[in-house]
């Protein structure tokens, strides 16, 4: 193991780092979670319909978490044990989180601009506590071997701040 930026190839660098965000000095992995919505809004704009926007989130999920995986366990080479540089875990985590937003997008009662950005606000709050508390096993999923565990506790962080963002959205 190396703490040599130089000889990381800059491919599996940019993705394990979120295309950058890992290297924000104050919180990289809230700042993985934001460049996660940021590319979330992004979709929200370009997608027409909720199904099209679901569909985007879910096909992001799925190619960055075989990336994040992949560039994860090239990262632990160069920079040890689940670095803190490491936030694909973390943007993939938001994008589960976010999956009942792309649900409820083709409701314009629930879309207003205040209600979207209170909805995205909460979103990130909710994966955010569920990260860095641990509750419920996601703790233990750390464990699991190099890129694997540095992904899995995320994406379970991801998973129950949906479900509590289901329900809260539901309520509207």
């Amino acid at each position: 193991m190396t703490a040599n930026n130089q000889h990381f190839p800059i491919i599996p660098r940019l993705i394990a780092t979120s295309f950058g965000c890992g290297y924000w000095p104050w919180g990289p992995g809230t700042m993985g979670a934001i460049g996660g919505v940021a590319v979330w809004l992004a979709a929200l704009f370009f997608c027409q319909t909720a199904l099209s926007l679901l569909i985007t989130t879910l096909v992001l999920i799925i190619i960055f978490t075989i990336l994040g995986v992949w560039s994860a366990s090239i990262a632990e080479n160069y920079w040890g044990p689940d670095p803190s540089r490491v936030v694909m875990d973390e943007t993939v985590g938001q994008w589960i989180n976010m999956l009942p937003l792309a649900i409820f997008a083709g409701k314009p009662d629930v879309w207003s601009n205040s209600a979207m950005w209170v909805a995205t606000s909460a979103s990130l709050i909710l994966f955010r506590f569920f990260d860095i508390v641990k509750p419920m096993g996601v703790r233990a999923c750390e464990k699991l071997p190099r890129g694997y565990g540095i992904m899995a506790d995320d994406i379970l962080a991801g998973i129950y701040g949906a479900i509590i963002l289901q329900i809260l959205l539901m309520l509207i």
